[in-house]
């Protein structure tokens, strides 16, 4: 154990803190931990839990994100030197070898951030000594820095003004732990960028990556904070219609899970149909009645995807008329050029 801070007087009441510390503590702390299940907005239908790790629903936004392995290893200003390039005359079987080292690697850098509930807030008393009131202007901070425990289960608890010995809250947790074992890039105090009146620039911007790729480095997937600028993000997003922004990059599986739990798809399938992307229309559909356990699930068969989609928007869309003259237009060109095709 630690302290941050050193009493002066050795009394009981340290010794009746040890002794808290030793017993109720550890015992109490299973309940802070948060099982890893599904964030669903509002409800709290059984059904819909642990979607997002469904290996039919990650198979389906795997496929959405598109990985173009040009756009994955581009070259970002992150800040860094970049590296010169190196030549290499290779054999075909070498060739073939590295190109399955890269797709591994790109499958690394496209692995999805999770999609977690909120987590509960931490409100536990351990122990009142009313004796202590007084005693200390400041907050003594008790951190258990022991090899092998985490920032989950890593026993820490505040002894405040008042005499009171509790659990120490989520914000006091984030920072103790970043104090004593850093992550590179957090910071201990959330970055100003992260406050509406610098965020909204950012995103005015269109730097949507750099916003969740700074989230995920600052705040655990569960905090209140991480999910606020993620929605945030999502929704400029689709106000927008930037989705290509994030396409083939980790963040666009939980920008489409986003959409579809949220029923909100209807722009991102427009965009599918108005760029050519019927395959992926049909995709987005079927994650569509996969995670909305209300709508009645329907099968996307080869060569009829037209009329999948269709059926889609006449049933569950809100965007009817314009998802069906977009819908139109497509199926009119593939005619078109089906026809020229067979001259």
């Amino acid at each position: 154990m630690f302290c941050q801070r050193y009493f002066t007087k050795v009394n009981s009441s340290f010794c009746k803190l040890v002794q808290v510390l030793r017993t109720e503590y550890t015992v109490d702390f299973r309940s802070v931990q948060t099982s890893v299940s599904v964030w669903n907005g509002n409800t709290t239908d059984p059904e819909r839990i642990n979607l997002f790790f469904d290996n039919e629903v990650q198979d389906l936004l795997k496929k959405l994100t598109r990985k173009d392995l040009n756009f994955v290893f581009r070259s970002r200003k992150m800040g860094q030197k970049l590296e010169p390039p190196e030549y290499k005359f290779m054999t075909t079987e070498q060739l073939e070898k590295k190109y399955k080292e890269i797709e591994k690697d790109a499958d690394i850098i496209l692995q999805m951030p999770p999609v977690v509930p909120l987590r509960k807030e931490i409100d536990v008393t351990l122990s009142n000594d009313p004796a202590l009131m007084g005693y200390q202007s400041d907050k003594l901070v008790f951190t258990d820095i022991s090899f092998g425990k985490t920032e989950r289960n890593r026993m820490i608890v505040v002894r405040d003004e008042k005499g009171n010995l509790r659990k120490a809250t989520w914000e006091e947790r984030n920072r103790l732990n970043q104090i004593y074992f850093p992550r590179p890039g957090r910071e201990v105090r959330v970055p100003s960028m992260f406050k509406e009146e610098f965020l909204k620039p950012i995103l005015d911007r269109g730097d949507y990556e750099f916003i969740l790729d700074r989230a995920c480095i600052q705040f655990e997937p569960d905090d209140p904070m991480y999910q606020r600028i993620t929605r945030t993000t999502y929704d400029h997003i689709d106000i927008n219609q930037a989705y290509n922004v994030l396409r083939s990059t980790r963040h666009f599986g939980p920008l489409v899970y986003y959409l579809v739990n949220e029923n909100k798809i209807d722009d991102l399938l427009l965009e599918n149909l108005q760029s050519d992307r019927l395959e992926d229309a049909c995709w987005l559909v079927s994650l569509y009645y996969i995670i909305n356990p209300l709508a009645k699930r329907k099968q996307c068969v080869t060569g009829d995807e037209c009329s999948f989609v269709k059926e889609f928007i006449e049933d569950y869309s809100k965007k009817k008329s314009v998802l069906k003259l977009a819908l139109k237009a497509y199926s009119d060109v593939k005619r078109s050029q089906e026809l020229q095709a067979s001259q």
